[in-house]
């Protein structure tokens, strides 16, 4: 029989190996080149900054139009003062303290519960079906109807509050891991349980790693939920027993009708959860997504 022509087998041989070299170039992340320290942190400081300072101007001549009463919009210097004060004598630590520290347990004891829940309902059929349904109706009923209930159960004490925080909390991150579990291939189970990995092995291993993208997504909702539920808890239960968090200090300033002390605590909630999320869960998050090869994290 005629032997293929050497040069023949030469060029098959070249165009398979650049076959091959082109498909491993498709699936490396092509990563674009590092920008200065002082461009990097100009384009992620500055757009925050603009928009703020945008937001001040507006809400200043808003408040210099007076279209709205003075106890109904505060000037921004006004609020500014009522944040001072709270720096200056030290009482702004007490307000963080009460309230993170609370919102940190509170999620920690979600995350004992909820992570359980959540692989029993992607795995198990009869707890699908029977607690699934109940589980998403939780989260989307407000943790704030639970608030009388807990007073009446456990009266003005903190099991009452990180009560209303887990209903808040356990919901948003069980659905959060369900729905991480249901996207991974069905393949990779299989492939674990043919190298020899157990039950206890293949979830720890294979599964929670796999679902870990959109389980982030379920633990940064859940942590919302938790801050959420938290302020609405120490709005309502306010007790000198309970101690003085930033929802009490929001009562406070209703109670004294002192409009710029009700936005002072506004502000100061809402920097705690940008914070939380600029500080921690954002960091994770770019970090899951280079470790998966996904360019877009920033």
């Amino acid at each position: 029989m005629p032997q293929p022509d050497t040069g023949v087998r030469d060029r098959v041989a070249d165009e398979s190996g650049s076959v091959e070299a082109g498909l491993d170039a498709l699936d490396t992340p092509v990563n674009a080149p590092e920008a200065g320290f002082g461009r990097r942190f100009l384009s992620k400081a500055l757009p925050p900054v603009v928009a703020l300072v945008l937001l001040v101007a507006i809400w200043q001549a808003l408040w210099a139009a007076a279209f709205w009463p003075e106890f109904k919009l505060p000037a921004p210097v006004d609020v500014w003062a009522q944040i001072w004060q709270l720096v200056t004598t030290g009482k702004i630590i007490e307000l963080f303290w009460t309230s993170v520290h609370r919102a940190v347990i509170g999620f920690a004891i979600s995350l004992l519960i909820a992570v359980p829940l959540g692989l029993a309902i992607a795995h198990i059929t009869v707890v699908r079906r029977g607690i699934g349904p109940l589980v998403s109706g939780l989260q989307s009923l407000p943790s704030v109807a639970w608030v009388p209930a807990a007073i009446l159960w456990f009266g003005l004490n903190d099991r009452a509050i990180y009560w209303v925080v887990l209903l808040g909390a356990v919901p948003s991150i069980a659905n959060g891991l369900v729905s991480g579990l249901d996207q991974v291939p069905p393949i990779l189970p299989r492939v674990g349980k043919a190298l020899g990995a157990g039950r206890i092995g293949g979830i720890r291993y294979i599964l929670l790693p796999a679902a870990l993208p959109g389980f982030l997504g379920g633990l940064k909702q859940g942590w919302a939920f938790s801050w959420r539920s938290l302020m609405a808890a120490e709005l309502i239960a306010t007790s000198p027993d309970l101690g003085e968090g930033l929802g009490q200090y929001l009562h406070n300033g209703m109670s004294l009708s002192d409009i710029s002390m009700v936005f002072a605590g506004v502000l100061l909630i809402f920097v705690v959860g940008v914070g939380i999320e600029l500080l921690v869960f954002r960091p994770l998050e770019n970090t899951v997504l280079r470790a998966r090869g996904l360019t877009r994290a920033t």
